[in-house]
Parts: structure tokens; sequence; C-alpha cells
């Protein structure tokens, strides 16, 4: 099986192709800006490399959020654009569950995004992936009144509690969900956890 993974949640982008349980492929980078812009050269150079064609894929993976809204939205854009015109199903992945994919010591792990105003996307996971506590947007003295002693919080962002840096383990969540029954690419929608900063505008016009 041949798998194509997208992950624009956040400005340490992830594509790679991934055959079986081998990653033949794989780009891994920090992209501060321009993402919509070289996240084409990004694909199409990490097809290149694989020597695998869009025609051989079996199956998209797409981080559907939260994260960065217009990263989210590019990610899932490009995926149910290639799931559309390749006939393919697209299994969506949480972006906090591909960071609680990192190695850690202790019983629990805590990957959080940074959300502003002391709010963080934020989840607690065992480590076979299951949620003790699912995805939520929640202030993060909350959040940390939820998380199990001998737990290890993980981000990208710079937040005001110790944690490690995601080393995130593509094997792993596509294992964990290889056997997921995926949706059709029109079904495909971000999954924000929050309103948009628009939408958040609009209420207040409507008050």
């Amino acid at each position: 099986m041949n798998y194509l993974f997208i992950d624009t949640s956040s400005s340490n982008v992830i594509v790679a192709i991934i055959k079986d349980t081998k990653i033949v492929s794989c780009f891994n980078n920090k992209i501060d800006n321009d993402l919509s812009v070289k996240i084409f050269s990004i694909i199409e150079t990490v097809f290149e490399d694989s020597g695998i064609t869009p025609s051989d894929i079996d199956t998209i993976f797409v981080v559907n959020g939260p994260g960065s809204f217009t990263g989210v939205r590019i990610g899932v854009t490009i995926a149910k654009t290639y799931a559309w015109s390749l006939n393919l199903k697209v299994v969506p992945i949480s972006s906090l569950e591909l960071m609680a994919t990192t190695n850690f010591d202790g019983d629990y792990i805590v990957p959080m995004i940074d959300a502003r105003r002391n709010f963080v996307y934020g989840g607690v996971y065992d480590r076979d992936l299951k949620a003790k506590h699912p995805d939520r947007y929640i202030d993060i003295d909350e959040l940390k009144s939820l998380v199990p002693t001998n737990s290890v919080y993980v981000s990208y962002d710079e937040l005001n509690i110790e944690h490690l840096k995601p080393k995130i383990d593509l094997i792993k969540i596509i294992k964990q969900h290889s056997n997921d029954e995926g949706v059709n690419p029109h079904q495909l929608n971000p999954n924000y956890l929050k309103k948009t900063e628009a939408e958040e505008n609009l209420n207040k016009d409507k008050i």
C-alpha cells in the first residue's frame, strides 16, 4: 500500500510518501511564510524522490486540525483535490494525536498548540494514542488540572510550561489509522475546535 501524508497545520510542514511500513520520501521542515506557494513544489519533490506517482497512491492521510486556520485549509484543500481526482479515500488525522506519537518517558503525553491569550489546543493521550481527554480549545491552566501525574507535555510553540519538541513517528500514526474507513473528499472538513476570528467578530456584531 502506498500512502500520501500531508500536514500543513503548523509552520512545521510534513509531506511524506509511505510504502507499507517504510517512509520512502519525506519533507519535514519549518516554513514560516508563503506556504501556499511553496507547498506544491514540496509535494512534487517528495513524489519525484520516492519514485512513486500520484496514481500509485492508495490512501491519503491529512491533518485537518487543530492549528493554523490558513495552514489547515491549505492541507485539507490539497488532500480533497488529490482524492477527488484519483478517486481515493481520505483519512483525517488530528494534529494533536500526531504530536502524541513523540517518544516519551511517562504514562501520558499532552500535545499542545498555542491558541493565544493563555489558551491552547490540547489533549491527553496514552502510549497507544488513545485519548484520555479529547482534543479541545482550553485555558492552559484548566488543561494542566486535567493532566494525570507522570505526564509529559509536547509542543512546537514557546509556552510557559516545560515541554518536549515533537519528534513525529509517521509509521506509528499510519499503523494507528491504516484500517480507518476514511471519508469521501467532499465530506472532509477542517477541525478548528474554535470559531475563526472573522466568525467571532460576526457574532459580536449581532449582539
